[in-house]
């Protein structure tokens, strides 16, 4: 095989990868894209005391579906056993570049909030990309302060659709989603959202 043989057998197999590389990146994309939108959350309720605008208010409420999680200790945890405190929900993942840039915003919102706000910063153990063992190495090397859960399977991914990471959702003391984000949070935003659900 001469050298002019090679060189075009090189070039071939290093497209190849680049269209397998590319085709593998769009893959994940589709299912973990990373650009930052509200997240919409509709419920149907019957509509009552027309004319209201207490009861409007009232209407336009969702109440967060209950989700399993497991702490690192094995324990099991509901949503609702943080019910009367305001919640922040993050799913995430240590190989997920975008919810990697938005912990140190997070570490420092813990810090600051964590006796008012209770911070479940779950994360999407699917026991192939991500277990519980890099999830739990990642956070121990960064030094973050905050609990990490673990939802095994993506279950509670699935129940409030969860098709991009990160994923964050901001629930009131009284179980109402207040508002939720697609994508990496910025600093500013995350502080301006707690600072409108701590009570003063």
């Amino acid at each position: 095989m001469n050298n002019n043989t090679k060189l075009i057998l090189g070039i071939v197999v290093f497209v190849l990868f680049l269209g397998g590389a590319y085709g593998v990146y769009s893959s994940l994309s589709a299912k973990y894209g990373s650009t930052q939108e509200s997240v919409t959350l509709e419920q149907e309720k019957p509509s009552s005391q027309e004319g209201d605008p207490a009861a409007a208010q009232e209407e336009k409420k969702t109440m967060a579906p209950d989700i399993t999680i497991y702490g690192t200790d094995g324990a099991e945890y509901k949503l609702s056993d943080f019910q009367g405190k305001p919640v922040v929900l993050n799913f995430w993942a240590s190989w997920c570049p975008p919810c990697r840039e938005e912990m140190p915003h997070f570490n420092e919102a813990y810090a600051q909030y964590k006796n008012e706000v209770a911070f479940l910063m779950v994360d999407l153990v699917d026991g192939q990309r991500e277990t519980e063992e890099s999830g739990q190495a990642f956070v121990k090397k960064e030094g973050y302060a905050f609990p990490i859960y673990l939802d095994k399977n993506t279950q509670a991914a699935s129940v409030y659709g969860v098709s991009t990471i990160p994923t964050t959702l901001f629930i009131d003391e009284e179980g109402y989603i207040v508002t939720g984000y697609r994508g990496p949070l910025k600093k500013s935003t995350l502080e301006t959202v707690l600072k409108g659900m701590v009570k003063q």
